[in-house]
């Protein structure tokens, strides 16, 4: 392009001397740039960014380079609600409160919330189970999964990890087949009155896409009709070099801006941009769920959980498990601003008692007479009503309230020990909404809800005696757990658990009791499916995939996998023994074992049992 053009081209695009005399090599180079990648590169200049273009050579010298980087500019740019030049800005402001130390709740006084503290089992808690398997069907679901397992020490999507080992089902197809058992659930609840399959989105990344949606299509989508899946892919945002937000270049390609996750905030941004909200509305539902990608736990939180936001009409509900005073969990807390602003949102623990301590509660987070801090522990588990959600992300384009937390190199918080990113939180959400916002939480038993899986086996071993691991190993055993607690809640005599030692935790194990999510979603149906005197023993397994399986008179001592089709009904008693299933310690550091099975530190041995399947319609009885 001859020089005049170029004049003529930097003329309507208001670009102007001052600014190429920031960047000369720019100016050489802009023969090659489209309009739109001149625009960019104009954003660049207006946002003191001309370092970028510093090294660039003159045409003709790695030109694909330079337009590759221009490809990454728009992407960031396009991705980031308000565009790059909203982020860069953003960012200044945030650093510069960093440098400062200013305290991000300056102003604030924290007060306990208002909210549902559930007990399981308890009439109110029958009630709202019932309650939100009516509205279930009403409910879109959205899983953030976006990590990898490599923290855990396994090499795949944390997805595909099996969440427990009698019946190796992946976490992806607990969920799945979770909500298809709403699904259904709610279906025959109203009466086929209305039959609506429930939405499913999972936020994937680059490092998950494509593996997350193989895993789906390998196995033809555990179930769920494909139509009903949607994956989002969450982009990464730019790093930062300094306090004055200038974008950092990739030590690698210097026509590369490092780019770091930006954070599971970014959910709301994408499916405000996604179109899917708007298209659930018009469907008519009214809920928007979201979920962590390894709690094995949640859904047998979320019937009630739902039917308290519909009984509460809850514009938002944190689902919450007690927790102890300092435990290394945020709180859920209700902040009053002295101009008279509130919000009810999540405190990380270390904020949280140095909050209380400054605003007139000298002792700071402490047990109450109950044993547990007054503000709940946060789970990262929300329940949103769309119709209020979507008004929210029509003013902020979902965009989320950001923090950064660079690691300086000394005091004076000049320099960066390495380049940092603005991060943002799903569970932030609620800090941009008006006072009138009803915002709630649901409290339920932590063996109930709770047991994520995120630790790798070394740094479990290092959690302080008591606390939770939050391992492979502590999250099977947490499935184990909850299920005999919950047969024993509905009349089965379930012997008590041993200790054992795994990959150097200590845990309960209970029987390995698994079932289906078909076979029973709440307490109501597991009483109605388990009768007179049952009993099953420490060393006992039991699996149970069928929804019209019937358990009565029957004592366990061994190991008992029963299954049955859907137009099959089977009543399974008697006296079940043999020498069953065998839990035998697996070496972490055994490279002979699958990655699966490391992380857990122990295998199942399948010595001996009793299987039957039923494939045939019709009633059946099991009593040996």
């Amino acid at each position: 392009m001859a020089s005049t053009a170029v004049e003529s081209k930097l003329s309507n695009l208001s670009i102007n001397d001052d600014l190429l005399a920031s960047a000369p090599n720019l100016r050489n180079n802009l023969s090659l740039l489209s309009s739109k990648q001149i625009d960019l590169a104009k954003m660049l200049l207006e946002m003191n960014q001309s370092h970028l273009f510093k090294h660039w050579p003159d045409p003709g010298v790695d030109d694909d380079k330079k337009l590759a980087f221009f490809e990454q500019v728009n992407r960031l740019d396009g991705s980031y609600p308000g565009g790059l030049a909203s982020y860069i800005q953003t960012a200044k402001g945030l650093l510069a409160d960093s440098k400062a130390g200013k305290n991000p709740f300056d102003g604030f006084t924290p007060s306990v919330p208002s909210g549902e503290v559930l007990t399981f089992g308890e009439d109110n808690f029958i009630q709202f189970e019932e309650a939100g398997v009516k509205e279930a069907q009403n409910a879109a679901f959205v899983l953030v999964a976006g990590g990898l397992g490599e923290r855990l020490g396994y090499n795949g999507i944390k997805v595909a990890l099996p969440s427990e080992s009698t019946t190796d089902t992946c976490f992806l197809q607990r969920y799945i087949e979770s909500i298809l058992a709403l699904q259904e659930a709610s279906y025959r609840s109203t009466q086929g009155e209305s039959k609506r399959d429930i939405p499913f989105v999972i936020m994937t990344s680059d490092d998950t896409h494509s593996r997350t949606l193989e895993l789906l299509e390998t196995n033809n989508y555990f179930g769920m009709k494909s139509k009903q899946v949607h994956l989002l892919k969450q982009e990464k945002v730019a790093c930062l070099d300094d306090n004055d937000a200038r974008l950092a270049v990739d030590s690698q390609n210097a026509f590369t801006i490092q780019t770091k996750p930006h954070g599971h905030g970014d959910v709301h941004a994408l499916l405000y941009s996604s179109g899917l909200l708007k298209e659930w509305h018009d469907a008519g539902l009214r809920w928007v769920l979201f979920f962590q990608d390894t709690n094995g736990l949640l859904f047998k939180a979320i019937p009630a959980s739902l039917g308290v936001s519909a009984t509460k009409k809850y514009h938002v509900n944190s689902l919450a498990v007690p927790r102890k005073a300092k435990e290394a969990i945020g709180g859920i807390t209700k902040l009053t601003h002295s101009d008279g602003r509130t919000m009810v949102i999540n405190v990380e623990y270390n904020q949280l008692d140095p909050l209380l301590r400054a605003s007139g509660y000298p002792d700071g987070d402490v047990n109450d007479e109950t044993g547990f801090s007054p503000f709940p522990g946060n789970i990262n588990q929300l329940i949103l009503e769309l119709g209020p959600y979507i008004e929210e992300l029509t003013k902020t384009k979902g965009a989320i309230k950001e923090f950064v937390n660079p690691k300086y190199k000394d005091s004076t918080k000049t320099a960066f020990k390495s380049s940092t990113r603005l991060e943002c939180m799903m569970q932030d959400y609620p800090k941009t909404l008006p006072p009138s916002a009803r915002v709630g939480f649901t409290v339920m038993d932590a063996w109930l809800a709770y047991a994520p899986v995120k630790n790798n086996p070394e740094d479990a071993a290092k959690v302080p005696k008591g606390n939770p691991y939050h391992s492979a190993t502590s999250g099977e055993m947490a499935i184990y757990k909850a299920n005999s607690l919950v047969l024993r809640k509905a009349g089965v005599k379930v012997d008590d658990p041993v200790s054992q030692v795994f990959n150097g935790q200590e845990v309960e194990v209970w029987p390995r009791v698994t079932w289906k999510p078909d076979w029973a979603l709440t307490f109501a149906e597991i009483k109605n499916k388990v009768s007179g005197k049952c009993s099953i023993s420490q060393k006992s397994t039991m699996v149970i995939n069928g929804r019209n399986i019937f358990v009565e008179d029957l004592s366990l001592d061994g190991a008992l996998v029963i299954g049955c089709i859907d137009d099959a009904e089977v009543k399974v008693g008697g006296s079940v023994q043999n020498k069953g299933w065998a839990i035998e310690n697996v070496d972490f550091k055994d490279a002979l074992e699958p990655e699966k099975v490391r992380i857990r530190g122990f295998k199942i041995k399948k010595i001996e049992q009793l299987e039957k399947n039923f494939n045939e319609p019709g009633k059946f009885s099991l009593k040996p």
